[in-house]
């Protein structure tokens, strides 16, 4: 399945990476095309059997795969100056961009489209990845969840509820991270050192993520079994609500719809 990836900036380079790692396209079906030469250089040597290219439309010639990684603003342009063949496949990676302005400039308005928002723990195998579909089989859809699954874990939901989830998951590692820096922060006043501190948060986050995936249980429950009656936990819980935290997550979430 030889897949094209337009793009080796943050996102397309992530994607790249990840599905080198992955079992189900080999790095050599793989080929990068972008306009400068350091990028493609770091992921090549990386993964020494991925093509590269400076050429577009030599990167998606004989491409089952097409995968747009490019700012939402040149994705007009970049697909005006392919030949798409309409049994390709074509996956954009661009938020804001629908499936039907992505038709309004290819050739077949009727070839099969995915839409795909991964956050950067892609490169990681660890990233929270929305697909939507148009003109999808049910097996292509297995597929691009077959795919990015091994990425971490992927979701398929309808376009018109992509912005909404984009904030959550492709904005949220952000709003999660923030938390990771301001309790560092806060173990350096307290003694720790950073690179301590910020292992413990790291860990700490990732334990939380972990009871949630792989339990059936809600975080008030977890919440719960933390906060002792009359401990320490309840009341620094209580001093993140009268700081309005959850009015500042909701907020934040949805300020970046």
């Amino acid at each position: 399945m030889k897949t094209a990836i337009i793009g080796a900036g943050n996102m397309g380079g992530s994607i790249a990476r990840g599905l080198a790692k992955g079992s189900i396209i080999p790095a050599s079906d793989i080929i990068v095309s972008n306009p400068s030469q350091g990028k493609l250089d770091k992921l090549k040597a990386e993964f020494p059997a991925l093509q590269t290219t400076h050429d577009n439309q030599e990167a998606v010639t004989g491409a089952e795969f097409i995968i747009l990684a490019v700012k939402p603003w040149l994705i007009k342009p970049v697909l005006r100056e392919l030949k798409l063949k309409s049994k390709q496949i074509l996956i954009s990676v661009a938020a804001g961009i629908s499936f039907e302005e992505l038709a309004q400039n290819v050739a077949d308005k009727e070839m099969t489209m995915f839409r795909i928002i991964p956050n950067t723990a892609v490169s990681e195998m660890e990233s929270m990845t929305l697909i939507a579909s148009r003109n999808a089989t049910k097996e292509q859809e297995q597929l691009m969840l077959d795919i990015f699954n091994q990425m971490g874990l992927a979701l398929l939901i309808p376009e018109e509820k992509f912005a909404a989830a984009t904030s959550m998951t492709s904005c949220g590692i952000a709003y999660v991270l923030k938390y990771i820096q301001a309790a560092m922060q806060a173990g350096i006043e307290m003694g720790i050192y950073p690179q301590d501190g910020m292992r413990m948060v790291a860990q700490t986050v990732k334990g939380a993520a972990e009871l949630i995936l792989n339990n059936d249980t809600h975080p008030s429950v977890e919440i719960d079994k933390v906060c002792t009656p009359g401990g320490i936990t309840i009341r620094g819980i209580n001093e993140l609500e009268h700081g309005g935290y959850t009015s500042a997550i909701i907020n934040a979430l949805k300020k970046s719809v």
